[in-house]
C-alpha cells in the first residue's frame, strides 16, 4: 500500500470513532496547552526582566572602583559583614577583583581614554539637611557631570539641566517636590533650596578677625544683616532649582525607577561642588580613616582618597568585554549587571523546565488516553486486519496504520492546543491588566512569550507523544494471526 491509501484508511478509522477519537484529541489538547502556557509564563518572566533591565540601561554601563579610603585606612577586609551591608545600601556592587589604585581624576582621565567608552562619571553623594519651601527634611545628594549625557538626565517633568559645571543650580527628583510640598513639579522651578552644615571649625580665626573689625562701642560699623544659620553654628550653600526629573516614567519594560548603575538622589548639584563638599565636610569617620590613611602611607601629604565609585559608560554593549579588560589592567576594579546574566539564565531555565514537567503530566495523561484507544480500535478491526494480512499487507504496513492514526491525532491536538493557548495567555494579560495593572497606573504588559520555536516544539513534542503511545497498540496488530482474525466475530 502507499503511503497516501495509508493515510486514508486511518482518517476513515478515526471518522467512524468520531467521539472516541475527539475524546481522545481533547487529552492531547489540554495537555499541550497547559505545557505552552506554563512555558511561555516562565518565558514572559525572562523576557520582561530582561527587557526591563535594557530599559533601565544597565547593559551599557559598568560599575568601576578605585581603593576606597577605608582600605587606605588599613580596615580589616575579613571583616565584610558591616561594609557589605553598607555598600547594598548606597548602591555599590562588589568588584570582581580588588583595586589597586586610587579612583582619583587621573584615573578617571585614563578610563575615558579607553576605546569604546562613552564617558565616565565619578560617583558622589552625601546626606544633608536640605530647607526649601518652608521644611526642613534630610535627603541624598548626587553629583552630576555637566554636562551629562546619561539616560536618567533626559527626561523633565519641569525645567532643564544644570547650565555650567560652576553654576549654584541644582535638579530635584519629582518625590522631592512631593517631600517638600510643591503643589506640582513645576512649582519648585525657580525656588532655592538651602544645604546645611556644621560651621567649619577651621575657620576659628574669623572670629578672631571679627575682633579687629572697625566698631563703635562693640557694634560693626559695616553689618550687613544677621545670619541666623552662622550665629547656630551652620553654614548654608543655596542653590536654585532648574529642573525636576522625571524618575516615575511608567512606559513600556522600564516602568518607573532610575536609569544606570548610578546611585539615585533626591537633588542633583555639580559633581566639582558635591565633591568639594564631601572633602570639607567629612565625618568624624571619614576623618579618622583619612588620618589613618595618611599615617600608614598609604596617602601623601596633599593627596586626595579619590572617588569611591564611577559609571563607564560603554559605546555598543559588544565592546563591554573589552573595556572591562583594559580597566582591570589600569588597576580597579569593575562590576556589570552582565556578570549576573549567566546566573539569571540558569534560574530561569530551572523554572522553565519546572513548568514543562508540570505541563508534561498532563500530556502524558493524554497518551494513555492514546493508547488506549488504538487498543479498543484493534479489538474492534480485528477481522479487517486478518483480511489485510491475508491479502498480502505486510505487518509494517500494518503497524504504519496505526501510527498514521496516532500523527494524525497528535498534530491535531498540538495545533488546537497551541491556538488554545494563544488564547489563554492573551486573555491572561487582558485581565491582568484590568485588574492588576490599570488600578495602579501601569502600561499594558505581556507576561507570556510565544516564540516561533516554543509552538513548533509544542506540536513535534504531541506528534512524537502519541507516536510512542501508539508503539504497543502497533505491534499487537502485527502480531494477529490472520487466520484467528477471520474467525474473529
Amino acid at each position: 500500500m502507499s503511503f497516501l491509501d495509508i493515510l486514508n484508511l486511518a482518517l476513515r478509522n478515526l471518522r467512524q470513532a468520531k467521539l472516541r477519537a475527539t475524546l481522545t484529541t481533547m487529552g492531547v489538547i489540554v495537555g499541550v496547552a497547559v505545557i505552552v502556557t506554563m512555558v511561555s509564563f516562565g518565558l514572559g518572566l525572562q523576557q520582561n526582566m530582561l527587557a526591563r533591565f535594557k530599559a533601565l540601561d544597565l547593559f551599557n554601563e559598568i560599575q568601576v572602583f578605585g581603593r576606597g579610603l577605608s582600605n587606605l585606612a588599613g580596615l580589616d577586609r575579613n571583616s565584610r559583614s558591616g561594609r557589605d551591608e553598607g555598600e547594598r545600601r548606597n548602591g555599590r556592587q562588589r568588584p570582581d577583583k580588588n583595586p589597586t589604585r586610587i579612583l582619583d581624576d587621573a584615573g578617571v582621565a585614563e578610563i575615558a581614554k579607553i576605546p569604546g567608552v562613552a564617558y565616565v562619571e565619578p560617583n558622589v553623594s552625601f546626606g544633608a539637611y536640605v530647607r526649601t519651601n518652608g521644611k526642613l527634611l534630610s535627603q541624598t545628594i548626587g553629583g552630576a557631570n555637566i554636562p551629562n549625557a546619561a539616560s536618567r538626565f533626559h527626561q523633565f517633568t519641569a525645567g532643564k539641566m544644570i547650565s555650567a559645571p560652576n553654576a549654584n543650580e541644582a535638579v530635584v527628583s519629582e518625590r522631592f517636590t512631593r517631600d517638600f510640598g510643591f503643589n506640582k513639579p513645576a512649582d519648585a522651578v525657580g525656588k532655592t533650596l538651602e544645604l546645611l552644615s556644621p560651621q567649619d571649625e577651621t575657620k576659628g580665626d574669623e572670629s578672631k578677625a571679627e575682633e579687629d573689625t572697625p566698631n563703635f562701642f562693640g557694634i560693626p560699623l559695616d553689618d550687613a544683616g544677621l545670619d541666623e544659620s552662622k550665629s547656630a553654628g551652620l553654614e548654608t550653600r543655596t542653590f536654585h532649582i532648574v529642573g525636576v526629573l522625571n524618575t516615575e516614567i511608567k512606559e513600556g519594560a522600564g516602568q518607573g525607577g532610575l536609569r544606570g548603575l548610578l546611585p539615585g538622589a533626591g537633588i542633583y548639584v555639580p559633581l566639582q561642588t558635591a565633591h568639594a563638599w564631601t572633602v570639607q565636610h567629612r565625618g568624624p569617620m571619614g576623618q579618622v580613616a583619612l588620618a589613618l590613611a595618611r599615617q600608614g602611607g598609604n596617602l601623601g601629604e596633599g593627596q586626595t582618597e579619590g572617588y569611591d565609585s564611577a559609571v563607564v559608560r560603554v559605546t555598543d554593549p559588544v565592546e563591554l568585554t573589552e573595556v572591562r579588560k583594559r580597566i582591570t589592567e589600569l588597576g580597579f576594579g569593575s562590576f556589570s549587571i552582565v556578570d549576573e546574566l549567566d546566573q539569571i539564565r540558569t534560574v530561569f531555565l530551572i523554572i522553565d523546565s519546572v513548568l514543562g514537567l508540570l505541563g508534561g503530566i498532563s500530556l502524558l495523561v493524554a497518551s494513555f488516553g492514546i493508547a488506549n484507544t488504538m487498543i479498543m480500535s484493534i479489538l474492534e478491526r480485528t477481522r479487517e486486519i486478518g483480511i489485510m494480512k491475508a491479502i498480502g499487507a505486510e505487518d509494517r504496513e500494518i503497524k504504519l496504520i496505526f501510527f498514521v492514526e496516532a500523527a494524525v491525532i497528535g498534530i491535531f491536538g498540538g495545533v488546537i492546543g497551541v491556538l488554545m493557548a494563544w488564547g489563554i495567555d492573551a486573555l491572561a494579560n487582558r485581565l491582568a491588566y484590568r485588574f492588576i495593572l490599570k488600578p495602579q497606573g501601569a502600561s499594558f504588559v505581556d507576561f507570556f512569550s510565544l516564540p516561533p520555536y516554543l509552538l513548533l516544539g509544542a506540536i513535534l513534542f504531541a506528534l512524537l507523544v502519541s507516536i510512542l503511545a501508539a508503539l504497543y497498540p502497533a505491534a499487537r496488530a502485527a502480531r494477529i494471526d490472520p487466520v484467528r482474525a477471520l474467525r474473529h466475530d
